[in-house]
């Protein structure tokens, strides 16, 4: 089950602050820097073996209070910094949850182990070449 952004949107809480970057004489006096909080313990849309899994794949960005934070400075407007943002923490969550099939090992064909003998033996060949023989 994938989280929609309407709901995600629910659960955030947001922080502002002054943020570094392009504004001109407005950037010490406008807060476009926005923070999105998730918690996921108090998350009511994910089961406790995808919170689990969240937690194991997104580890190194999980604070010790248990919430994702992401943070987005990009643009001069908190508006478009705060949808940035949702997006960001939607698609990281997304990411966690995807479900990537195991590779399964192949064996070389015929054809691929024949082709590289040639090449080698080519290289080989090619080697044998470049030394002089004294007669």
């Amino acid at each position: 089950m994938m989280i929609s952004k309407e709901n995600l949107i629910k659960e955030l809480e947001f922080r502002t602050s002054r943020s570094s970057g392009p504004g001109g004489q407005g950037v010490n006096k406008t807060e476009t820097r926005v923070e999105a909080i998730w918690n996921i313990d108090r998350s009511n849309f994910f089961s406790t073996e995808q919170k689990d899994k969240i937690r194991i794949k997104l580890a190194n960005r999980i604070n010790q209070a248990d919430e994702l934070v992401v943070v987005a400075s990009d643009h001069r407007s908190q508006l478009a910094n705060k949808q940035l943002a949702i997006n960001r923490i939607h698609s990281l969550i997304q990411d966690a949850l995807k479900v990537h099939r195991p590779r399964l090992a192949t064996k070389p064909t015929k054809g691929s182990k024949k082709r590289r003998r040639e090449m080698k033996q080519q290289r080989s060949e090619l080697k044998k070449n470049r030394t002089w023989r004294s007669i």
